[in-house]
């Protein structure tokens, strides 16, 4: 349980000072920040395991790369949920534009810890995701997710968790 208190403090340190450490020294570097929030449902197709979620995401605009394929850039984020579970991740997502939506691909490895939730099977599992957001103004967004955290057959148990969420992106 003290594992657990460490990593939520750790969490709400991150979401308050997380941005500006991550976007350097200058304030032209932390405009161009995205922070998402987000709440929904862990593993809400099995319902005597399905929990409440919380968490936060963060991508630098300066770190988009325009290729081909879309517009990429690095992620950074994490959840919790209320059985106690915590993810924290790192990857990559994909950008594309659909006049005032957006769709946006994700992939993330990252550390899964159980607390007294879901028995994933192993710590480390990868989050797949697709996001459809929906452009309130110029600098924010509000969507809904739906992704999907495995360990890949890493380990022997694999149950999967699918998951949904709303989000709301500001950039700052």
């Amino acid at each position: 349980m003290k594992k657990l208190c460490f990593f939520k403090i750790a969490f709400i340190f991150f979401l308050t000072f997380g941005a500006e450490t991550l976007s350097g020294e200058n304030s032209k570097e932390i405009e161009n920040n995205k922070i998402s929030a987000f709440v929904g449902m862990f593993d809400y197709k099995r319902v005597d395991q399905n929990t409440f979620m919380y968490g936060f995401q963060h991508q630098n605009e300066e770190l988009f790369r325009k290729t081909f394929l879309g517009t990429f850039s690095p992620i950074t984020g994490g959840l919790i949920t209320a059985d106690g579970a915590a993810y924290a991740y790192t990857g990559i997502q994909a950008e594309y534009g659909l006049g005032f939506l957006k769709f946006t691909p994700s992939f993330s490895p990252g550390y899964f810890y159980e607390g007294d939730g879901k028995k994933m099977g192993f710590p480390l599992e990868f989050r797949s995701e697709i996001k459809f957001s929906y452009d309130l103004s110029k600098d924010t967004q509000f969507g809904m997710a739906l992704n999907h955290i495995s360990n890949a057959d890493i380990d022997d148990t694999n149950p999967g968790a699918d998951n949904y969420t709303f989000n709301f992106l500001k950039k700052f």
